[in-house]
């Protein structure tokens, strides 16, 4: 591993608990809700925040004891924090010039770098005349201008609206595959997790509770943060062959699993009836409407019941089903598909 890490911050009301390792040229989300300590674990790595307990190795060498200037780390804060006084140019060959480099030699790593990232025509322009786009670029040039190890990305996407978010993170996706360092990516937007990391660490209450490649995690969601993120269903319950007991409920499935089992399916899977419906599907609960939303083309509706549940419908079903809260509605699942896996 190029990184081996153990991140222990203890305060009064918050304990983060965190090991992290990576290899080389590995991207690394660290994924979870506000206060979950994704921040506070990149700080550490950065040596901006002490740590209470542990270690941070990287490349074999002890960090945890160097002052935060003395790291090889680059990092690209939220808000960039650019020079507002100095161009984009000098502000990615500040970092040179504080590790010695002459100035031409300095500013000529810069002109690469913006070059690198397409921004070699906005080389003279200060903060203020960027778009968040470019300032985005510019703040990711300057990190990689210090040849970090350690490359640290905190919300580098949250500043920027939608449309450019979409373009900034291609490009950011290209850029960090050339980087042979590790990159650690904190992020709470779970499609920027998707498509810039290798692997997703999910963090709740300052510890890591689920962590894989990222169509694994999406795949198999362990708590309900993550199953909300992913947009599933999920459910823990008791397996017995293909059949899982929820509470009082037992929901059949296509996989065959003995003891402690999750079950998740997605809230398009969910088939919503006035009346008990013809037949037998295997799945069928009667429930009652707590909400109805708008969810992209879809509406969600929230179910309570034996199980509760999201079903996404039609605008027109919701009409036809004549959907207002405390309505009683039978709802169904396929066991076809339903997803089982261990606990």
């Amino acid at each position: 591993m190029t990184l081996d890490a153990r991140l222990v911050v203890t305060r009064p009301a918050f304990a983060l608990d965190l090991a992290l390792d990576a290899r080389p040229g590995e991207v690394v989300a660290l994924l979870g809700p506000n206060g979950a300590g994704k921040t506070t674990a990149l700080r550490a790595l950065a040596g901006l925040t002490a740590l209470s307990a542990g270690h941070i190795t990287l490349r074999g060498r002890p960090l945890h004891t160097l002052p935060a200037e003395s790291r090889p780390i680059g990092m690209v804060f939220q808000d960039y924090l650019l020079f507002p006084h100095l161009s984009a140019l000098d502000n990615v060959a500040f970092g040179p010039r504080c590790q010695g480099v002459p100035k031409a030699r300095a500013r000529a790593i810069a002109a690469d770098l913006l070059e690198r990232v397409g921004l070699a025509d906005r080389a003279a322009a200060r903060p203020r005349r960027l778009s968040g786009g470019q300032a985005q670029r510019v703040a990711l040039a300057r990190a990689l201008a210090v040849r970090p190890e350690l490359l640290l990305l905190d919300e580098p996407l949250a500043a920027l609206d939608a449309h450019t978010r979409l373009e900034i993170r291609s490009r950011l996706r290209r850029h960090l595959a050339d980087f042979d360092g590790v990159t650690v990516l904190v992020t709470h937007d779970p499609l920027d997790a998707m498509v810039l990391a290798d692997r997703l660490v999910v963090v709740e209450h300052g510890t890591v509770v689920q962590q894989g490649a990222p169509a694994e995690v999406a795949r198999r969601p362990r708590t309900d943060y993550v199953a909300r993120l992913v947009g599933l269903n999920l459910y823990r319950g008791t397996a017995d062959g293909s059949r899982v007991r929820v509470g009082e409920h037992l929901l059949h499935t296509s996989e065959h699993l003995e003891g402690p089992a999750f079950v998740a399916f997605p809230p398009a899977a969910v088939a919503l009836y006035r009346s008990r419906p013809d037949g037998s599907p295997r799945n069928l609960w009667q429930a009652r409407v707590e909400g109805v939303e708008r969810h992209g083309d879809n509406v969600r509706v929230h179910l309570d019941g034996p199980i509760a549940a999201f079903a996404d419908i039609t605008p027109a079903a919701v009409a036809d089903l004549d959907l207002t809260a405390g309505r009683p509605i039978w709802a169904s699942v396929k066991a076809t598909e339903t997803h089982a896996y261990p606990a």
